[in-house]
């Protein structure tokens, strides 16, 4: 027994016009050399013939020979691998097949054909009847197409892509084959390689074929050009191998790396809903629609349970697409409700929490939905949709929604793997649905307490007509610590509020509730700006001390000191304006011609800091001014240096912009100066002035004498008529009397009454006093203390406030039902 190498080329046969034929007689002398020998060894028949065949190999191979000449003359012949010396000394690889040659009535003879079987040498060891057998078993698909690309040679394996026989293939072009294949693009292959003579290999044609009309598949091709002889082409060899699995799990998997780029990039429920109706469509369902629980909209948690509707369940449609424009097969819209019978099977898997898949859709079948125009039978007749598969939108335990998938008549069936990819994609997506839900849920909640500490709407009142604009930096939540006010005072006054807390978000707003409450409760004491910033900056500091705030830490919480605060008073009688501020930028002013200048106004140290008193300015301001408080976040720009003149510069460019409207306006200056990505709340508060006019305004003089009371009464009372409020006289004069009759008998210096009609009516007496009375209930056997009692008492309100002169004590009544 020889080698395993020998074995196997033993096994083997190969062409004779690939071989070297030289002649041996039986002792393994050479008595014929011939032409190709010479080609292969390089000796002359001279230098050979008559020599013994060992000395054309190399010594160990040479030593071999007796061997296989024994061999030969028992198995009748050899075939195996030796080494042989060429000319000069080089080895060469050469296959040998040694075979009897016996002549009529002559000696033996062996013929003995050499094949060189190193690199280049081709087809030593392949008969035409192996690669036959190679070729024509191949389970892959092997075809050979001419010059012209017509089919002259195919094996079976090819039938399995369609196309026919290979008898029926013959002279045929590809389109002809296989009509509505994408012949074009893989005869540009052929041609390219006919051209270049560089073969194409992994060549990948995807679409659909004779044997799978409506399935789309995926061929991996390979082209090598065939030449003859002289190295002209005279052909493509080309193979097929359907490669559809592998191409749908890549499509699954790209489909799925889609869903995690393009689904949850945002917070929104119906946006989220909507992404994954975008991402089905591409190349997975022709129809997606997703229909949410009108609770998981609003954020709220889906009740447990089935629902309690048997007959009917309503959905919100969150979301649809198609693979056809304006989504025909869409009976709602985005935001509507989608009623459903409670047996459907949308309700079904909502109720289960299971999948459903229906490989053959009865479009005749019992309707799923009602109270739809058109119906969902005429909607899956019409439009072709075949096969389904409806996957309930589940996070975290909870149900809440469910999703379906449509086909239309072109593509598969849905099968197992395609509802595995929908459970997947779905999964995906209700994370995101559930987030998003979650998410606005506690931004409804965020936005519900910023709502409950901001203004839900102006109060009314005649000294100004206001505008406000608010943005917080944190977009997500919406909520900060900025905010504004107005707060009406007494005496048909105004107090214009605007201030900041430190931080953004919940903490921020929350410390901004608490600072605002503190500000109206101080407003409501008629206190000066300055004395009201001096009572909150005590308030911060305090409540600092005993809560322990470090305002550095980095989990300060909630806290306000650090705060600013611009607090103004406007008095619409006169048009005099007082403020003052506490670490806060002072307030424009816009005068009636269209001008803009900027109040000087000491900005004083921030809330809780405690720093020096705070100053005040007074002004007085003509009817038709606007006066624009903002917080310092409108003129902050990220990456810029503040500069005091170049800010005001940009604010006062902004408010010499005309606008239709003060609101307008307002939005405007926002729009304008608020940097598209803030890093800083803003609020904005713009309120244009108004005076009252001569005849809504009454006041007297009078001398500290009781005997002018009676006069008062009649002043009073004759103005009232004046002004058609005689109903309210007799209430008038006995205010004017208890208040003038008081001033006169506990207070000193000259004493001021002044009436008012503008939303009420407004009685006020002034005096030099520096004491404000205080309500008392009298005894039955007290002569006096009756006085405010019984103001107290006819009146909506009454109350005190010191100015620089003295005090005023005033009472007003509702003028509801009145001309004003």
């Amino acid at each position: 027994m020889g080698t395993q190498e020998e074995q196997d080329a033993a096994g083997q046969r190969f062409d004779v016009a690939d071989a070297a034929p030289l002649l041996l007689d039986a002792q393994g002398v050479v008595r014929s050399w011939t032409r190709d020998a010479q080609r292969l060894l390089a000796y002359t028949p001279t230098e050979v013939v008559g020599s013994p065949v060992a000395g054309l190999l190399v010594p160990d191979d040479a030593a071999r020979v007796p061997e296989l000449v024994e061999r030969c003359r028992r198995e009748g012949g050899w075939a195996g691998l030796l080494t042989a010396r060429r000319k000069g000394g080089r080895a060469v690889r050469v296959m040998v097949r040694i075979t009897p040659a016996m002549e009529p009535g002559g000696a033996p003879r062996w013929l003995v054909l050499l094949s060189d079987v190193t690199a280049g040498a081709r087809g030593w060891d392949m008969s035409r009847t192996v690669l036959e057998q190679m070729v024509t078993g191949s389970p892959v698909g092997i075809a050979i197409v001419d010059a012209d690309l017509r089919c002259v040679w195919s094996n079976a394996a090819l039938e399995q892509f369609g196309g026919g026989s290979a008898v029926r293939r013959l002279g045929r072009r590809l389109a002809e084959i296989q009509p509505g294949i994408d012949s074009e693009s893989i005869e540009t292959q052929m041609r390219h390689v006919l051209e270049t003579g560089r073969p194409v290999i992994g060549y990948e044609h995807v679409g659909q074929v004779r044997s799978a009309p409506h399935r789309e598949t995926a061929h991996m091709m390979s082209f090598t050009r065939l030449e003859d002889e002289r190295g002209h082409p005279m052909g493509v060899y080309y193979t097929v191998v359907d490669i559809t699995d592998k191409h749908r799990a890549r499509r699954r998997l790209a489909l799925l790396d889609r869903a995690g780029e393009q689904i949850g990039r945002t917070l929104d429920i119906t946006r989220t809903a909507q992404e994954l109706a975008d991402v089905a469509v591409q190349g997975f369902a022709d129809y997606v629609c997703v229909d949410l629980l009108e609770s998981v909209l609003r954020g709220a948690e889906p009740a447990t349970g089935p629902p309690v509707d048997t007959d009917r369940v309503p959905l919100r449609r969150a979301g649809h697409q198609s693979v056809n424009a304006g989504v025909p097969e869409a009976v709602v819209e985005i935001g509507e409700v989608a009623t459903y019978l409670a047996g459907s099977p949308p309700i079904r898997s909502l109720t289960t929490g299971r999948s459903w898949r229906e490989e053959r859709l009865d479009p005749l079948a019992k309707e799923w939905a009602t109270d739809i125009p058109g119906g969902r039978e005429a909607t899956f007749l019409e439009l072709g949709l075949h096969t389904v598969i409806i996957v309930p939108v589940r996070a975290r335990g909870v149900t809440l929604g469910v999703t379906t998938f449509f086909r239309r008549g072109r593509q598969d069936p849905f099968d197992a793997d395609d509802l595995a990819l929908a459970e997947d994609l779905v999964s995906r997506a209700a994370v995101c649905v559930d987030n998003a839900r979650r998410y606005t849920r506690e931004r409804n909640a965020a936005l519900a307490l910023q709502r409950s500490l901001l203004p839900h709407r102006m109060p009314e009142q005649d000294a100004v007509e206001v505008a406000a604009c608010y943005r917080p930096a944190d977009e997500l939540t919406g909520l900060g610590g900025d905010w504004y006010d107005l707060i009406p005072l007494s005496g048909a006054r105004v107090a214009l509020v605007v201030g900041e807390v430190p931080g953004h978000g919940i903490d921020a707003a929350a410390a901004m509730g608490r600072l605002r409450t503190a500000v109206r409760t101080l407003a409501a004491l008629d206190l000066p700006p300055a004395e009201v910033l001096a009572h909150l900056d005590d308030q911060v500091a305090r409540t600092a001390r005993e809560e322990g705030v470090d305002p550095d830490a980095p989990d300060a919480g909630i806290q306000v000191a650090g705060s600013g605060c611009l607090y103004v008073v406007y008095d619409p009688a006169d048009g005099q304006c007082t403020m003052a501020a506490a670490g806060h930028p002072a307030p424009a002013v816009v005068l009636p011609d269209g001008s803009v200048r900027f109040v000087d106004l000491p900005q004083g140290s921030t809330l809780g800091s405690g720093g020096p008193p705070f100053e005040a300015v007074e002004l007085v301001l003509a009817a038709g001014s606007t006066l624009a408080l903002h917080t310092d976040g409108l003129l902050a720009r990220e990456g810029v240096e503040w500069s005091l003149d170049g800010d005001r510069d940009r604010l006062r460019r902004a408010l010499e912009q005309a606008a239709p409207s003060l609101e307008l306006r307002c939005r405007t200056v926002v729009d304008a100066l608020m940097p598209a990505r803030p890093h800083d709340d803003v609020a904005l508060l713009m309120a244009r002035t108004r005076l009252l006019g001569a005849d809504q305004v009454a006041d007297w003089d009078l001398p500290a004498d009781p005997a002018v009371v009676a006069d008062a009464r009649k002043e009073a009372a004759r103005q009232l008529t004046e002004w058609g409020l005689e109903d309210l006289a007799f209430t008038t004069e006995l205010v004017v009397s208890e208040l003038v009759t008081n001033a006169i008998r506990h207070a000193q210096g000259p004493i001021r009454l002044r009436l008012i009609r503008e939303r009420a009516l407004v009685c006020e007496v002034c005096d030099g006093g520096a004491t404000a009375p205080h309500l008392r209930h009298p005894r039955t056997t007290d002569e006096g203390g009756r006085g405010l009692l019984l103001v107290s008492q006819f009146t909506d309100r009454w109350g005190t406030r010191f100015v620089p002169e003295g005090k005023v004590i005033w009472a007003e009544q509702s003028l509801t039902g009145h001309p004003t």
